[in-house]
């Protein structure tokens, strides 16, 4: 028998975390040691007048059963190894974008805090690095309601943890987490995300401004439509002139799998033809206009641009200038 919708938020309300244990990734040649020391957890960059910055939140391994679910398990364990990947660990980085122009400052999702893996919830410690308090930010602004994209809204009293930001999410989106039974009928491993979505969604303190297509957060920053991996999934696009650039939250997750086989899809989409539909339009669109992406999920700090190649795409890293 499932627990009912009111079961799991009494239970969500006694201990508002489900944490999920931290998956130890392989070694794979693509990925280097960790320094004893750490490394610079931000990078700033220009479009035009305003000033983007990718400030991290840590990172996470998944399953690689988790991807290309549409595919043969030994064809995507065999595309990862060739590029020099573990077959069988994902390990994604989080890519937050911080926009600054004038006197907003502009944050894309709030991580996920102390809810989620213990390697993630590092967003406020490493934007304190670039002399940033929270109260400086000035809007958020949710691409859909995953945990590593919202889980971080609340500090650990359950306070809103950027107190004098507006807040923004589609329209769409929030009423796919808020709809009535929802919790009742997804998948039991499912329910946490749902009862998460649901305690962020309505959190304390926060006021919610519902997004649709074309919104403008502030002048020069405005939202698409990208539903699939979430029904109401929706990009950034940040505008400066003949500048542009283009936060893709989930839409595309990863660097090489989402460009050489756009049409995989993965077992965290919501509607997988959706959400490949979805990608390739946003992947002729980067590619025809030559406008740079930021993953969320892409090794760090994830920005670059698309090229067309046949039927499928190649991700090219932005070359970065000191």
């Amino acid at each position: 028998m499932s627990p009912t919708r009111r079961d799991l938020l009494k239970l969500a309300a006694a201990a508002p975390a489900f944490a999920l244990p931290a998956l130890t990734p392989l070694r794979a040649r693509a990925q280097l040691g960790a320094p004893a020391a750490g490394n610079p957890a931000h990078f700033s960059f220009m479009i035009g007048d305003t000033k983007l910055t990718v400030v991290s939140d840590g990172y996470f391994t998944l399953p690689v059963t988790m991807f290309g679910i549409n595919a043969s398990p030994e064809e995507v364990q065999a595309f990862m190894a060739a590029h020099f990947l573990s077959p069988t660990d994902n390990y994604a980085h989080t890519n937050h974008l911080l926009i600054e122009r004038g006197t907003d400052k502009v944050l894309v999702d709030v991580g996920s805090g102390h809810r989620f893996f213990d390697t993630a919830g590092r967003l406020a410690a490493n934007l304190d690095t670039l002399g940033l308090g929270l109260e400086d930010i000035t809007h958020v602004v949710i691409t859909h309601a995953h945990p590593d994209h919202i889980w971080g809204l609340r500090d650990e009293f359950d306070e809103p943890l950027f107190p004098e930001a507006q807040y923004f999410v589609g329209e769409a989106e929030r009423g796919y987490w808020l709809q009535d039974g929802l919790v009742d009928r997804v998948a039991p491993a499912d329910q946490q995300f749902v009862v998460g979505a649901v305690n962020s969604l309505t959190a304390e303190g926060v006021d919610w401004q519902l997004m649709q297509e074309g919104f403008e957060v502030v002048p020069g920053v405005t939202v698409i439509d990208t539903p699939g991996h979430t029904p109401g999934h929706m990009s950034v696009l940040v505008t400066d002139g003949d500048n542009s650039l283009i936060a893709l939250g989930d839409a595309m997750n990863h660097a090489w799998m989402n460009f050489a086989h756009p049409g995989w899809y993965n077992a965290s989409d919501t509607d997988g033809e959706l959400a490949v539909s979805t990608r390739r339009r946003l992947l002729d669109m980067a590619a025809a206009d030559r406008i740079p992406v930021l993953g969320y999920h892409f090794p760090f700090p994830g920005v670059g641009h698309v090229m067309a190649e046949g039927e499928a795409y190649r991700f090219v890293p932005a070359l970065w200038q000191f």
